[in-house]
């Protein structure tokens, strides 16, 4: 059995983070001592190593929850989740590319020089001033 501290220095969860993961239900201490303090399992330290590296690779608790509570032989609702979380994350990067070339575009409109009023600015306050859409995907 191992302590919180024990899970924390084993997965590099901070011990705060694994209370609220216990609060919220995805892992849960297998017992308690006397002093009442919280005993987990290998089983337990496992699902931990899952939902950090789970955290780690940017799926939403919701996302990890559902993995959590699945037949291991779902492999359609496993695929479907990881699908669903690709094309999220597909759809930041490209929005990421179209920020990253209107801040390129709005960073090359100034010098940085003191002697003009700076244009820069003026297009963080106005979206008119964008050349291309960049908003968030809705």
């Amino acid at each position: 059995m191992f302590s919180i501290g024990d899970l924390s220095r084993r997965t590099g969860v901070k011990v705060p983070t694994i209370r609220y993961y216990e609060q919220i239900g995805l892992i849960a201490a297998d017992e308690r001592t006397e002093g009442n303090q919280r005993r987990y399992s290998p089983a337990g330290l496992d699902r931990l190593a899952f939902i950090r590296h789970a955290r780690d690779l940017g799926l939403p608790l919701d996302d990890i929850r559902a993995l959590l509570s699945l037949d291991p032989d779902d492999h359609a609702a496993t695929h479907a989740i990881a699908h669903t979380h690709l094309a999220a994350i597909r759809a930041r990067m490209n929005r990421l590319r179209r920020l990253e070339a209107e801040l390129q575009r709005i960073v090359a409109t100034c010098d940085g020089q003191d002697s003009h009023d700076c244009s820069v600015l003026h297009a963080f306050g106005d979206h008119d001033l964008c050349a291309h859409d960049h908003g968030q995907e809705r």
